[in-house]
C-alpha cells in the first residue's frame, strides 16, 4: 500500500467509529496490504486521535491465546494502543453507543513502574518494570461488519480494541505465579468462560516481552504509569446492552463490567 492508500483507509476506520458504522475489510480493497501497512494505518488513527486531544495510557496484546486465535481464524499475535477515552469505572455503567459489536474477556494487567523498551528485553526486566497487577476486562470491539477479520483487519482497526475495566485492588507480582492464576467470566450471573494465565503465550510476562520487543523497533517505549494488558485467558464473549459481566481472578480478586442502554435517537 502507499502513502495514500494507508491514509484513505484510516480515514475510513476513523468514519466507522464517528458515525458507529461498520465498514468492510481492509483486504477487500487491499488484498495484498502487509502487517505493516496494517500497523501503519492504526498508527495513522492513534496520531488523529491524539491530535485531537486524546492520551496514550498504555498499549494492549491481541490474540495472544490459543482460544482466541481459533476464534479469530488467526495464528500470531498483534498489539493495539489503548487511549485515556477507552477507560471505564468498574460498576458504572458504560454507555453501549460507545461500541458496534462488543465482546468482553477476561485478563491480569500489568502497570508499569519502569519503562521497557525493546528489542532484547528479557523476562527479569519484564519482572522488574512491573509496578503491579490489576484484575481486567477488556471490551473487544470491530470496525470491521461482522467480525469478518483477517490478521491485517484487526491489526489496522487498532487490534480491535475497545474499552478497559480494571480492577481497584493492586498485587504485587511477586504474589502471583501468573502461568497457574485461574479465572471464571459470568454474564448477568451465569458462568459462560473459564480459563487460566498460562493460556496467554504460555505467561501473561511472555506476552509483555514480545510486546516490548514488537515495539521496541518502532521507536515505542511502554512507559512508566502505562496499562499493558497481555491477552485474554479465555474466548471472548459477546455484550448487549443491560449486560453485566464479572472476572474473578485468583489472587487479584474481582472486576466487574456493566454496558448501559444505548442513547434513544432523537428528532
Amino acid at each position: 500500500m502507499d502513502v495514500d492508500d494507508v491514509a484513505k483507509t484510516a480515514e475510513r476506520l476513523l468514519a466507522a467509529y464517528a458515525e458507529r458504522s461498520a465498514t468492510h475489510p481492509v483486504i477487500v480493497d487491499h488484498p495484498d496490504a502487509s502487517l505493516e501497512d496494517a500497523y501503519a494505518i492504526q498508527q495513522a488513527q492513534v496520531e488523529e486521535w491524539v491530535r485531537r486531544g486524546d492520551v496514550i495510557r498504555g498499549h494492549k496484546v491481541g490474540l495472544a491465546s490459543r482460544a482466541i486465535q481459533r476464534q479469530m481464524n488467526v495464528d500470531q499475535p498483534d498489539f493495539g494502543h489503548l487511549t485515556q477515552s477507552m477507560f471505564h469505572l468498574e460498576h458504572e455503567p458504560i454507555p453501549a453507543d460507545t461500541y458496534l459489536q462488543p465482546r468482553i474477556e477476561p485478563e491480569t494487567a500489568f502497570v508499569l513502574g519502569r519503562p521497557l523498551k525493546g528489542p532484547g528485553v528479557t523476562i527479569a526486566d519484564a519482572v522488574r518494570a512491573v509496578e503491579f497487577v490489576l484484575p481486567a476486562l477488556e471490551i473487544v470491539d470491530s470496525r470491521i461488519s461482522n467480525w469478518k477479520i483477517s490478521i491485517v483487519d484487526t491489526i489496522a482497526d487498532n487490534a480491535s480494541s475497545g474499552g478497559v475495566i480494571v480492577g481497584s485492588r493492586p498485587v504485587a507480582l511477586a504474589d502471583l505465579d501468573l502461568r497457574l492464576v485461574g479465572c471464571t467470566l459470568h454474564k448477568n450471573g451465569e458462568l459462560v468462560e473459564t480459563g487460566a494465565g498460562g493460556a496467554v503465550l504460555g505467561s501473561p510476562l511472555n506476552s509483555l516481552v514480545w510486546l516490548a520487543n514488537t515495539v521496541g523497533p518502532h521507536g515505542v517505549a511502554l512507559e512508566p504509569g502505562h496499562v499493558v494488558l497481555p491477552g485474554s485467558m479465555t474466548k471472548a464473549i459477546p455484550m448487549v446492552p443491560g449486560d453485566t459481566v464479572v472476572t474473578t481472578i485468583a489472587g487479584l480478586g474481582t472486576v466487574t463490567a456493566v454496558l448501559g442502554a444505548k442513547e434513544e435517537q432523537t428528532a
